[in-house]
């Protein structure tokens, strides 16, 4: 990829880089501030670049092993699929994601539901399936606006009542 996409700096709707076996993402991507959607499935980054305005990150089927301490700074994110990376925590800042719905961490090896998640408001559904998860914090079944917890192909729950409460108060929770 070139150095300088920063070419396209007006460019305001999706790039879509996946499936090109690309190792590292340029850090000019971060010149790209009214990019709203990104796309980079199935290469090989093992970072990030710094990008504030995006809505939908889809970094999917990466090797990436942690996220940048400074993900909080997408605070527009509204959907983030990390789906089937090596990831077993979210950084302390994923918790300033505040206009996050949708949450997609399938088959990456959590040992936990991430903490920060129990700060994320507008969270719905998020999907935990084929991790290594065997911690629910309790103050997940505060967060108002979660409708579904999937959990399925998981370890079982250290303790069952984070889920228990969420049941009662009519969240879908799957084990």
């Amino acid at each position: 990829m070139p150095d300088e996409p920063g070419g396209l700096p007006a460019l305001t709707a999706h790039l879509c880089l996946h499936d090109n076996r690309l190792c590292e993402l340029p850090d000019t991507l971060g010149r790209l501030t009214a990019l709203r959607y990104l796309s980079v499935g199935v290469n090989r980054p093992t970072a990030l670049p710094d990008m504030t305005g995006l809505v939908e990150l889809r970094v999917e089927h990466n090797r990436l092993g942690a996220l940048p301490g400074r993900l909080g700074r997408l605070s527009r994110l509204r959907e983030l699929w990390l789906r089937g990376n090596a990831l077993t925590r979210l950084p302390d800042s994923a918790a300033d994601l505040r206009e996050l719905r949708l949450l997609d961490l399938r088959g990456n090896a959590l040992p936990e539901v991430p903490p920060p998640l129990s700060g994320l408001p507008l969270l719905r559904r998020p999907d935990l399936r084929g991790n290594r998860v065997r911690t629910v914090p309790g103050r997940l079944a505060e967060l108002p606006a979660l409708e579904k917890l999937d959990l399925r192909w998981n370890r079982a729950p250290d303790d069952a009542a984070p889920l228990t409460a969420l049941t009662r108060r009519g969240c879908v929770v799957l084990t």
